[in-house]
């Protein structure tokens, strides 16, 4: 690839496809284009506007903003324009500059790809053998087209690069699409069987008319000689450089190695340069594939049809076989012609053998039995089913043993209170459980403005407090300092 100014500076050219109003800039350019192809070049600035208020879009739209659209189209170069002073009479109309606009050849180019980019999709792509067969009339040409007069030759070249340009096209637009996201969704689908054989006959034909010309068109062009290719290519650009052209002055070295590089890439395609498969081999490599693969499709999707199916029938032939079957044995080699060699699963596990003997069978051996769970997150053990159990002997128990407790722990809790009064600064050593419900009464009163309570039994108390006093709970587990707290009960 060889870097040249050209494809370094910007495009200026295609500046109004993505700029703030592109919605006013489109249009103008897109009307310019379809008088172009009814070959009225030039057009003024009244012109335009009448055309473009004519839709409801540009109801608003003033001339001062058409003229200013036409000067960022002119800037960028879309536009070509020139002063008409045909019509003239004095110094004012002159100064007021009354100008003609004409569509640029960047412009014409850049709306011919606009316009193939929006019928993308409308359009469809095909092969086209007949292509091959006009590619090889026209390469079997090469010995004798020197004899011809220079238009014929000329027309030679363009009508043989225009059907190779269409081929190779095609056939690349075609193949992008049987590669796409959506085809691979389609072949997945069960519609795709009701024109699956049409494509693959489409295809094979295809492939058929590419081995019938591809031999005759590389045979042609290996016989041809260097000379003979070359003195051709001069004919054309002598006949190009020939051509007038008002646009800009012919660069002969530009158009030569532009010439050059059309024949080399039909060699490339039909025969192959410096060691490498001619293209044409991988295009036949790549259509095969492509036949492959839609085969791979419709057979998997046949398959999944009738996964579905009733093979009762079957099992049931299958099943009477094996029971005429006299011997085990003979069982053994029916199902080996039926089945087939079976895929043997390996289990790990503490099997123990009645015998090490290396000549016991399989089916001499004791089974051994495995529990397999599913491997799945969600697989939960089934709970056994059983009766209910009559536990009434046992609640009842536990709850004379609950209520003997709970006595036994008031009776310790009472032993503690004296004249109604709970004075923790002369508490005995207190064991755990009894330090822990005399806090919980005292927590619940604190808590509370009037500092009353009740207990668990429905007694009510209330807290005193001696004043800066503090005292020393000891308890079996250890000793507190806490302020000097009575709780009184009513």
């Amino acid at each position: 690839m060889i870097i040249t100014e050209k494809l370094l500076k910007p495009l200026k050219e295609a500046s109004y496809l993505n700029v703030d109003n592109t919605d006013r800039y489109r249009p103008i350019l897109r009307l310019f284009y379809l008088n172009y192809e009814k070959l009225k070049y030039w057009m003024y600035l009244e012109e335009i506007y009448e055309e473009l208020t004519e839709d409801d879009y540009f109801m608003e739209y003033t001339i001062e903003q058409c003229q200013q659209d036409l000067a960022a189209l002119v800037s960028w170069g879309n536009l070509n324009t020139i002063q008409d002073t045909g019509k003239v009479t004095t110094l004012e109309e002159f100064k007021n500059k009354k100008f003609r606009y004409q569509l640029s050849a960047y412009a014409v180019e850049i709306e011919r790809m606009v316009i193939r980019l929006e019928n993308l999709f409308v359009e469809s792509n095909v092969l086209e053998p007949s292509l091959l067969g006009r590619i090889r009339y026209n390469i079997i040409q090469l010995d004798n087209i020197l004899k011809e007069p220079e238009e014929k030759i000329y027309s030679w070249w363009r009508d043989l690069n225009s059907d190779f340009i269409r081929l190779n096209q095609n056939y690349q637009d075609y193949m992008r699409t049987l590669n796409s996201v959506k085809a691979e969704e389609m072949m997945k689908t069960r519609e795709f069987l009701a024109f699956k054989d049409n494509l693959i006959e489409y295809l094979r034909s295809f492939v058929k008319s590419l081995q019938q010309n591809v031999d005759i068109i590389g045979y042609y062009i290996k016989k041809s000689t260097d000379e003979n290719i070359s003195n051709i290519l001069n004919i054309i650009l002598s006949y190009e450089m020939s051509n007038p052209n008002m646009d800009a002055e012919p660069d002969e070295k530009l158009i030569k190695e532009c010439l050059i590089g059309k024949w080399d890439s039909i060699e490339e395609w039909f025969v192959g340069k410096n060691g490498k498969e001619a293209e044409a081999g991988k295009v036949f490599d790549i259509t095969n594939d492509i036949i492959r693969k839609i085969t791979r499709y419709a057979t998997r999707i046949s398959e999944m049809s009738n996964a579905g199916a009733n093979r009762r029938e079957e099992y049931y032939k299958v099943a009477q076989m094996f029971n005429k079957c006299s011997t085990i044995n003979e069982a053994h080699r029916l199902s080996a012609s039926v089945f087939g060699v079976c895929s043997t699963l390996h289990l790990k596990g503490a099997i123990e053998r009645e015998t090490e003997s290396i000549n016991s069978g399989v089916y001499e051996e004791k089974p051994y039995i495995a529990e397999i769970t599913p491997r799945i997150r969600t697989y939960r053990d089934k709970a056994r089913r059983t009766g209910i159990i009559d536990r009434t002997k046992e609640k009842e128990a536990a709850k004379r043993a609950a209520i003997e407790r709970i006595e036994k722990e008031k009776e310790l809790l009472d032993s503690y209170i004296k004249d109604n009064r709970l004075d923790f600064a002369n508490l005995p050593v207190l064991e755990p459980y009894a330090r822990n419900i005399f806090l919980t009464w005292l927590s619940k009163a604190l808590e509370r403005k009037d500092r009353r309570s009740k207990t668990e039994d429905g007694r009510t108390y209330y807290i005193e407090e001696r004043t800066g006093s503090m005292c020393v709970v000891e308890c079996t587990d250890g000793a507190f300092t806490m302020p000097e707290y009575t709780i009184c009960f009513e």
